[in-house]
């Protein structure tokens, strides 16, 4: 139904409330143009608009996580990351903090998310598998 795709890769290993946490703020990062039109109930209370399409949300260890990266950065594949040190700040400017003194290789990546050509993602997240 459609040529692109939104993919979120999570870190087998979180936490319930980590796993939902980092889909929550990788997915905040991706384009606004992937949002449809403002939701109106039939009382007319308008609510905010979502993306046109689903988000597939996978899982993988760390090893496939690293690859992935490396994989999107090869392609130039613009991406949303979270790491590790994020769950110990508590606000964006203390978040692009932490990822800015981390060498690219040293990331400790507990997540990424991106959009794009649907062949481009799949080849992206290789290995993946769904999320429980």
């Amino acid at each position: 139904m459609f040529d692109t795709k939104i993919a979120v890769l999570l870190r087998d290993d979180l936490a319930g409330w980590q796993a939902l946490n980092v889909t929550a703020f990788l997915v905040s990062g991706l384009p606004d143009e992937l949002r449809g039109e403002p939701y109106v109930d039939a009382d007319d209370v308008n609510y905010l608009p979502m993306f046109r399409q689903p988000v597939v949300v996978l899982q993988g260890d760390q090893e496939l996580l690293k690859k992935a990266h490396e994989r999107a950065l090869n392609r130039n594949q613009p991406m949303a990351i979270f790491t590790a040190d994020l769950f110990a700040t508590g606000n964006d400017t203390d978040n692009r903090a932490a990822v800015r003194k981390v060498h690219t290789q040293d990331l400790d990546l507990v997540g990424i998310a991106v959009h794009g050509q649907k062949n481009a993602v799949d080849k992206i997240f290789k290995g993946a598998r769904m999320h429980p």
